[in-house]
């Protein structure tokens, strides 16, 4: 099948075999992805220590803001790109892909410098103490050296998946989680790296995979490939993909707050086993999370184009599906944290304070899981078909809004533990205004175009 026989599927095929098609390979990428993270935190908890597991912890809110430079470059193209398909302007498309690419480019080196040269002041802000910040420092510097191919990486993985390529986007995906994994072995104990070593495996593991995605982009028979005259900055193209980017950047950039916040609060009530067993938990909630999301990218192409060919009936269609199935996603990773959060924590370190940590932390904060796999769908679906500032609005709400103030409030009475509270708390009050947000919308999307 032709790559432009692929796109024009998006407006034609069922619905459910189709968000199974794009969905499928997105959820085995995201889950390789959260394998990715997961891989490097076990091989660092057991082979340097527990001390070294809150030294990448705290790396966390690094991790958000690269991550929302990303997204607001990935994502925001991606989208951009879906909705040009659907109107079958594939000029556009490829001039689309061209800015991508050097906006990535730009905005990576520009991060990575930026960063390596006040790394250790940002990482003290961050809650590095003095035993954990050398660990944080030392597995940054590579992180940030190799910024630029990680930006590159990410944001032409989301381009292949709007592009009608989600399986040669897992596969991509997975090939770097392969890598990752033999790599890190390799370089933390035979090499005796340490925490750079794992460091090293990442930023290389990306790099080969980038070079696969450069050559599937450089087919000139595919619908959308390479052209050295649409490589460029264009203000009209760059204006719209971060009109669309800014909600997920928005949702990345509080992120990264939220978690300096987190782990301040955390270093005053608990101490450096508190941050350790928050990255642990973390991980465990990441996969989950990372699997709605593969959900969210198998809807996001398809919600794009029918919204892009007035195919309202059958973008309604992909969000009742997604918001099924990301609720089952969520509700498994609620029942794996109430009954069996030893056994993970585990998989990380051998320390009996930081289990015991481990498990307080993954049962608070993933006790309202069940409820925010359909929040998490709904906000994408917003993201997807351009209402961008509704988008902002649900991600800011449960971060900023609710989350912030009850972490301020909350371990003034109930000391670390009302640090743990606030998160499913917030969880919560976000996913009840994110459902009341799309009902309404619906009631006037429908009042206004069948009236």
């Amino acid at each position: 099948m032709s790559n432009k026989q692929a796109t024009l599927e998006l407006g034609t095929r069922p619905v459910g075999s189709l968000l199974f098609q794009y969905a499928l390979p997105a959820i085995v990428a995201m889950v390789a992805s959260s394998l990715y993270n997961m891989v490097d935190s076990i091989f660092i908890g057991q082979g340097v220590g527990p001390l070294a597991i809150s030294g990448l912890a705290v790396t966390f809110p690094f991790m958000n803001l690269s991550a929302a430079f990303g997204a607001a470059i990935g994502v925001g193209a991606s989208t951009f790109l879906s909705v040009k398909l659907g109107q079958r302007d594939y000029d556009i498309a490829n001039r689309i892909l061209g800015n991508a690419v050097m906006l990535n480019i730009i905005i990576g080196v520009a991060f990575g410098g930026l960063c390596l040269l006040f790394l250790d002041p940002i990482l003290r802000f961050f809650g590095a103490s003095d035993a954990t910040l050398p660990y944080a420092v030392a597995y940054m510097e590579i992180i940030l050296l190799g910024n630029v191919f990680t930006h590159l990486y990410l944001g032409l993985n989301a381009v292949l998946r709007s592009a009608g390529k989600p399986r040669q986007a897992m596969n991509v995906t997975i090939f770097t989680v392969v890598i990752n994994a033999l790599l890190d072995p390799l370089f933390i104990y035979t090499f005796d790296m340490g925490i750079r070593g794992a460091a090293y495996a990442t930023i290389l593991s990306q790099i080969m995979a980038l070079c696969w995605q450069c050559k599937q982009f450089s087919n000139k028979d595919d619908l959308l490939h390479f052209e050295r005259s649409k490589m460029g900055v264009d203000a009209d193209i760059v204006k719209n993909i971060i009109s669309i980017g800014i909600s997920p950047f928005s949702m990345n950039a509080c992120a990264c707050l939220v978690v300096i916040f987190i782990n301040n609060s955390l270093m005053q009530y608990g101490g450096d086993m508190a941050i350790g067993a928050y990255g642990i938990a973390n991980r465990i909630a990441f996969v989950f999370v990372m699997v709605t999301m593969g959900v969210c990218q198998g809807m996001q192409p398809i919600a794009g184009y029918n919204y892009g060919a007035e195919n309202y009936n059958r973008m309604f269609e992909v969000l009742r599906l997604a918001s099924i199935a990301g609720t089952a996603v969520c509700a498994v990773g609620f029942v794996i944290a109430m009954f069996c959060p030893a056994l993970c924590a585990r998989l990380f370190t051998s320390d009996a304070t930081l289990i015991s940590y481990s498990v307080t932390a993954m049962r608070y904060m993933m006790s309202l899981f069940i409820i925010i796999g359909a929040q998490m769908v709904i906000i994408h679906f917003f993201q997807s078909i351009g209402k961008a500032k509704v988008s902002i609005f649900l991600s800011l709400s449960r971060q900023l809004i609710f989350l912030v103030p009850m972490i301020a409030i909350l371990p003034h009475y109930m000391g670390l533990d009302g640090v743990w509270l606030a998160m499913p708390l917030s969880d919560g009050v976000a996913a009840i205004m994110a459902y009341v947000m799309i009902y309404i919308y619906i009631r006037k999307f429908k009042s206004l175009h069948n009236g």
